[in-house]
């Protein structure tokens, strides 16, 4: 019985990557942008969507690690993770509302909210993962979360963008490009929906972590032992070595891979590639990632976490490389399919390698400095690659200039001591009493 009821809370956490991964794909990635710079923004519209998703990730960077301080504390990771699901889902929902050329603002706080709401909530449910998930289980539960994650945000993306190209024949009487608009604000809301719905298990399957402490915390104000916890935190990881310098080189090789995934529409564009074979890599990228996750999942098995994730650095250097002869359209659906293969396993395996380095007393705090290198990843990456297109007048050397982050992130990881850094972890915890 209890057997059932750990898989049933593993099922429960997983389901819920399914449920947010629908903001990813067509709030963040697909539809918003596309509509805002379209029909909303009156002019400017590109930097104004660069500065909106700057803000809203910068804002959710910064406030992780204290949230998540606070919820460890507080013991009340669920609670937290529901107050910001709410914040997304109803934030995404009111986007409905943004129906008029100039309602730019409007846009930008619904979406920065969103984007708060979606991250926020993110810090929370991975610190869920170690408490679900025992250590031989935690690679490939975090595998089957990216893998539906990538099924779920694929589905409804692929339902929003039939929507949107149907929307004239099925709204015969009205005008063609009203039709469009209704349902793209249609298709934004239902990412509401979807969000809300599949956020329900979590919360019935999977139960709240016992709340640890130190013996001189108990009793104390939460809000201020939440920022103590936090500065205290920012001084001690550095003393959890191989956890602190997994981080690092995290941050650095996810530079790499966001950059692909966030530039590789506007390359494409710019190598003249048409719409539809741009959308259809996206949605095939949705799709094909998700077996791939689970197959990384169990590679680790084989080949050990380490040499999982370095072979799919690997795969992505080979990808910035062949970026560069890119030429036609065929290469970049092929180029699409590479990066299938190993996004959804070097993700999924990146954040189970950090659940196995930090303290289980501390999964929420330490997550949320996670999630700052996860915020991060579009911004040196991206600069980097606009300064060398700039500089050289050619985006081809632009792509191939990610190869560095791949390569440093192989090396970097090659001095993480994973069994060194879960006995300083298991140590940490022994420290720690049970607080009813």
């Amino acid at each position: 019985m209890e057997q059932l009821e750990k898989k049933r809370a593993q099922f429960a956490w997983v389901m819920y990557d399914w449920a947010n991964s629908a903001f990813a794909t067509t709030v963040m990635g697909a539809i918003l942008p596309n509509y805002f710079a379209a029909y909303i923004a009156l002019e400017g519209a590109l930097s104004i969507w660069g500065y909106t998703v700057a803000i809203g990730s910068l804002i959710a960077a910064l406030i992780s690690p204290v949230l998540g301080a606070i919820a460890d504390f507080r013991g009340s990771k669920k609670k937290f993770m529901a107050f910001f699901i709410a914040m997304g889902v109803i934030s995404t929902a009111l986007l409905f509302l943004v129906d008029q050329p100039g309602d730019q603002l409007l846009a930008s706080i619904l979406y920065i909210l969103g984007t708060i709401g979606f991250a926020g909530s993110l810090v929370f449910y991975d610190a869920l993962l170690p408490h679900v998930a025992d250590e031989d289980e935690i690679d490939q539960v975090s595998s089957k979360g990216y893998a539906m994650g990538y099924i779920g945000g694929g589905l409804l993306l692929l339902v929003n963008v039939a929507m949107i190209f149907l929307g004239p024949s099925l709204l015969p009487g009205m005008d063609e490009t009203e039709a469009t608009k209704l349902m793209m604000r249609l298709s934004l809301s239902s990412v509401a929906v979807w969000w809300a719905v599949f956020s329900i298990p979590i919360f019935r399957r999977v139960r709240e972590p016992a709340r640890m402490a130190e013996a001189s915390e108990i009793g104390q104000n939460v809000i201020a032992v939440g920022f103590r916890r936090f500065f205290k935190a920012l001084k001690e990881i550095s003393k959890f070595r191989d956890l602190f310098w997994f981080l690092l080189t995290f941050f650095v090789y996810a530079n790499g891979i966001g950059t692909i995934i966030t530039m590789a529409v506007a390359y494409g564009t710019d190598l003249g590639f048409g719409t539809l074979i741009l959308i259809g890599t996206l949605l095939m990228v949705q799709f094909v990632a998700a077996p791939f996750a689970i197959l990384f999942g169990k590679l680790s098995k084989i080949l050990g976490i380490k040499k999982s994730i370095t072979l799919s650095l690997l795969v992505y250097t080979g990808i910035a490389i062949i970026g560069y002869f890119m030429s036609k359209e065929w290469h970049f659906l092929l180029l699409g399919f590479g990066v299938a293969m190993v996004q959804g396993g070097s993700q999924a395996l990146s954040r189970s390698l950090v659940g196995q380095l930090m303290p289980k007393s501390k999964t929420a705090e330490f997550y949320g400095f996670f999630s700052v290198s996860e915020k991060f990843n579009t911004v040196v990456g991206p600069f980097i690659m606009a300064l060398v297109t700039q500089l050289t007048g050619d985006g081809r050397w632009g792509i191939v200039s990610l190869v560095i982050f791949f390569i440093a992130g192989i090396l970097m990881l090659r001095k993480v001591d994973i069994d060194r850094g879960i006995k300083q972890a298991r140590e940490e915890d022994a420290k720690m009493v049970k607080v009813a």
